[in-house]
């Protein structure tokens, strides 16, 4: 469970009672999927949206979207030096 930090409620998540975040595994699911397929090429970030809208029913923007994919690509690459640029 995580706690909420924000007052949006992040894709793949509910809010329950005590004000923590759900994780909702169907979504969160879809959307690992949609992810891979955009960084593969194999969706446009608009056609990922949509497919996430029809299979979950919630909606998410295209920039929402590309938001999640490069604060993923953030932490997956690992910074060196004081600039995080390698020598």
């Amino acid at each position: 469970m995580m706690k909420r930090s924000s007052s949006t409620i992040p894709f793949g998540y509910k809010l329950k009672e005590d004000n923590t975040l759900e994780p909702i595994d169907k979504e969160l699911s879809v959307l690992k999927e949609m992810k891979d397929g955009v960084k593969a090429g194999a969706f446009s970030l608009r056609g990922a949206v949509e497919i996430l809208e029809s299979q979950t029913g919630r909606k998410l923007s295209a920039m929402g979207l590309k938001k999640i994919i490069d604060k993923d690509k953030s932490k997956e690459t690992p910074t060196t030096g004081i600039l995080g640029k390698d020598k």
